[in-house]
């Protein structure tokens, strides 16, 4: 996986991040920056940041608390304005300004806070199979609390899900995966699923994960509210798998319509995981809107 991308890892916003990256120095302009979600690393995007014309340098980050970046302890160290920090100043450290920005669950929520919060370093936004955080707490209605129970499992206070995830971490993360959108394991590649199992299996990963979802009630969900208004034009590009949880409970494109002025819809095959379904097809899909914004 990652043919000609290098592993490595920076020390930035007072945690270890780790990263693969493929660079070319001469289209510094072009820099995307590919941010995975739960319960998967950067692994995730191999097939998908890999399959770019090397005019783009590509950068795939694991998440603080996720995969083999640092994993601080406390719930206050989770809310997604750190994690955006952390991705900032990775991104600065690379001698990156401005980039593209791509981001799959936990990944575009991460997303949205670094739109928010320095705006003008954003070229574009591509967020996949999520709704606005605000919205979905501020709206979990029975039906989407039954397909996203995770939310508020994670959340309760440790070590009840910790205890409880230790015990068979395989088979949680696995329904996880299975769940939001009818994907089978055979959707994942056996080299992708290793990568996750190491990560999901480690203790410290497991307290990370569940402080993450903790964060976003008691820290996210007030922040987010305090931008309710803020309509930002840094064109969007809202992916959604269209037999997936969310389609199923959500116009996802129109949630995001009080956030984003200039929106390009796309309607992908498959599940919330269908960057792992259907990688070509992901791939297509941004090209065609990063090609088509870039200036």
């Amino acid at each position: 996986m990652f043919e000609d991308f290098e592993l490595s890892y920076a020390k930035v916003n007072g945690v270890e991040i780790n990263f693969r990256m493929k660079n070319n120095h001469n289209a510094s302009e072009n820099a995307i920056l590919f941010l995975h979600g739960f319960p998967q690393t950067h692994a995730m995007w191999a097939g998908i940041a890999d399959k770019f014309p090397d005019t783009y340098p590509i950068i795939c980050s694991d998440l603080r608390g996720y995969g083999n970046s640092e994993k601080p302890k406390g719930v206050e160290n989770f809310s997604f304005r750190l994690m955006a920090e952390d991705q900032f100043q990775l991104m600065s450290h690379l001698g990156f300004k401005k980039f593209h920005i791509v981001g799959h669950d936990r990944g575009g929520r991460v997303a949205h806070r670094m739109a928010l919060d320095q705006t003008d370093r954003i070229k574009t936004i591509t967020l996949m199979d999520i709704v606005p955080t605000a919205l979905m707490l501020s709206q979990l209605t029975t039906q989407v609390a039954q397909s996203y129970y995770h939310w508020l499992f994670l959340a309760q206070k440790s070590p009840l899900p910790e205890k409880l995830i230790a015990a068979d971490p395989n088979y949680f993360y696995e329904s996880c995966l299975l769940g939001w959108g009818g994907a089978k394991l055979d959707s994942f590649n056996p080299e992708k699923l290793t990568q996750y199992r190491k990560s999901w299996n480690n203790v410290d990963t497991i307290r990370a994960m569940c402080d993450d979802y903790r964060a976003a009630i008691d820290f996210d969900w007030a922040l987010d509210k305090e931008d309710n208004n803020r309509c930002l034009e840094i064109p969007a590009c809202v992916m959604w798998g269209k037999t997936g949880a969310m389609a199923q409970h959500f116009d996802v494109p129109a949630t995001w319509s009080k956030n984003f002025s200039n929106i390009k819809k796309k309607p992908m095959d498959g599940g919330h995981f269908f960057p792992d379904q259907y990688p070509q097809q992901t791939v297509s899909a941004l090209l065609s809107f990063i090609v088509n914004n870039i200036n």
